[in-house]
């Protein structure tokens, strides 16, 4: 059986807007029946994309994220809804009636990703279709047919051949969060972390919206020159979670960080190691440091 969903990788979303643009062209004004009713052209944003800003200057980085209507294989919305005007459709699409739905705001608040929207003036809960009109014509939903950096990938999540299944599978369970290459769901604190429950809508490298990073660069106090290879650790109670070598620029970064207690140790040939206790609880660079001859 085919469970539509979508992978978004958070690496490549740059922010163009072409897929708030393309959700908006395609339902501003524009009825499909009976999935559903037009667009306002103020309020409502099926597509958003959130921005998370990381660190401080001179070192900063900036994410961006597209979220949407999360496709939950046990949504929230419907639990709230009466009459059935929350439903999941057999392809895993989650659609709201517009018709049943008249009055019910409560379906709005059931949302734990704020991707319910109320339309005032018709007095309905609206939100992402996935493009159910399109899809059910074998194509593919405004905004990843818009989405000029692949950031956005749809397709069958359970078949093993499609593209976001290969993906799925390739990064390992989808609610992994060990490494950084995996997939995430949006608020795993919002459903069971199983296999089979909750979001249809992954992301790979969600860190870069909710974890942390330690940064810095490494130069030659009797020279003041950046150092390129230099070996940075970082430990975690005493144990090496993770290792790298600075850049030509003599930088470093350790990310998809908790907050917590770290200790940072660079060596370098010739030099004397120097080690950093930092505590994180946001993003940090630590600027320069110097190292010593020994």
């Amino acid at each position: 059986m085919t469970r539509y969903g979508m992978v978004i990788d958070v690496s490549k979303c740059n922010a163009c807007y072409n897929c708030v643009s393309a959700c908006k062209d395609e339902f501003w004004g524009n009825d499909y029946p009976p999935y559903s009713k037009a667009q306002p052209k103020f309020g409502q944003q099926w597509v958003r994309v959130d921005r998370k800003e990381r660190g401080h200057f001179p070192f900063i980085d900036v994410s961006y994220m597209p979220v949407l209507c999360q496709m939950c294989k046990d949504p929230p919305c419907a639990k709230a809804a009466k009459d059935g005007a929350v439903y999941v459709r057999e392809d895993g699409i989650v659609m709201i009636d517009p018709e049943k739905s008249k009055g019910q705001k409560q379906i709005v608040d059931a949302c734990p990703y704020g991707a319910i929207y109320w339309n005032e003036e018709l007095q309905i809960p609206q939100k992402c279709t996935f493009c159910a009109h399109r899809v059910d014509k074998g194509l593919l939903p405004r905004c990843v047919d818009a989405c000029p950096t692949g950031a956005m990938l749809f397709g069958d999540i359970d078949d093993p051949n499609s593209e976001v299944g290969r993906i799925a599978r390739s990064n390992g369970e989808p609610y992994r969060s060990e490494t950084t290459k995996v997939l995430y769901v949006g608020k795993p604190e919002a459903y069971e972390p199983k296999p089979g429950v909750g979001p249809g809508v992954l992301y790979i490298d969600l860190y870069r919206m909710t974890k942390m990073f330690i940064a810095g660069s490494v130069a030659l106090k009797d020279s003041d020159d950046l150092v390129d290879g230099a070996s940075v650790s970082l430990l975690s109670g005493g144990r090496e979670i993770s290792k790298t070598s600075t850049d030509g620029f003599g930088q470093f970064k350790f990310d998809a960080l908790e907050p917590g207690k770290y200790t940072v140790v660079v060596e370098h040939p010739g030099y004397r190691a120097l080690r950093m206790d930092v505590e994180v609880s946001e993003s940090t660079y630590l600027g320069y440091l110097f190292l010593e001859k020994q």
